[in-house]
């Protein structure tokens, strides 16, 4: 993939005025991303039909549905990058901090939804370490972020930023390792 051909924020914010969808940018790439990471294929099923979201009666333009298609091929990519280069889409860092924070929530809330599009068999997949960091999302996706001191926070976000980052990188390589035997015993 070429930089070229890279879906930013910005972009895929764009698509998603166009199509009045009645989630952010940042929560549909992340309920692309939990719907990738707990093993979800699309095929060749539409990103909005996939993530169940509807554009309300809105026929998708060809040059959106270019972009939904590029994102779901890109995040594919940068999920199983063995670079480690995946990034959740978020507002750019010379965006305020409450709006990168915020985006950062919807993110998290957008995992859990398409995660949860796997089924509950993918959770019983997870290993304790798995199902923590799950927990530790959720809790993410449920918080309401106080700010105070600029600097501090900054910290504070791009922390909570990397821990996500990561969390969701060991998420997508847990489910998808082959199932393995419950023990080492051949019968």
């Amino acid at each position: 993939m070429t930089a070229s051909d890279f879906i930013g924020h910005d972009e895929l914010d764009s698509v998603t005025t166009h199509l009045r969808l009645a989630i952010s940018a940042s929560e549909l790439h992340g309920s692309l991303c939990g719907y990738l990471a707990g093993n979800g294929r699309p095929g060749r099923r539409s990103l909005l039909e996939v993530l169940h979201l509807d554009a309300g009666g809105i026929s998708v333009a060809p040059a959106d549905q270019g972009v939904l298609v590029q994102l779901v091929r890109q995040s594919e990519a940068e999920l199983a990058d063995p670079e480690l280069g995946f990034e959740p889409l978020l507002p750019s860092d010379d965006r305020p901090l409450t709006e990168r924070a915020d985006a950062l929530v919807d993110w998290c809330r957008g995992f859990l939804g398409g995660f949860g599009l796997g089924g509950p068999d993918i959770h019983n997949r997870l290993s304790d370490e798995g199902k923590e960091i799950l927990r530790d999302i959720g809790s993410i996706a449920s918080s309401s972020l106080d700010f105070g001191d600029e600097d501090e926070d900054e910290d504070a976000l791009i922390e909570v930023h990397e821990f996500v980052r990561m969390g969701v990188m060991l998420l997508f390589t847990e489910c998808h390792i082959p199932n393995q035997p419950a023990n080492d015993t051949l019968h």
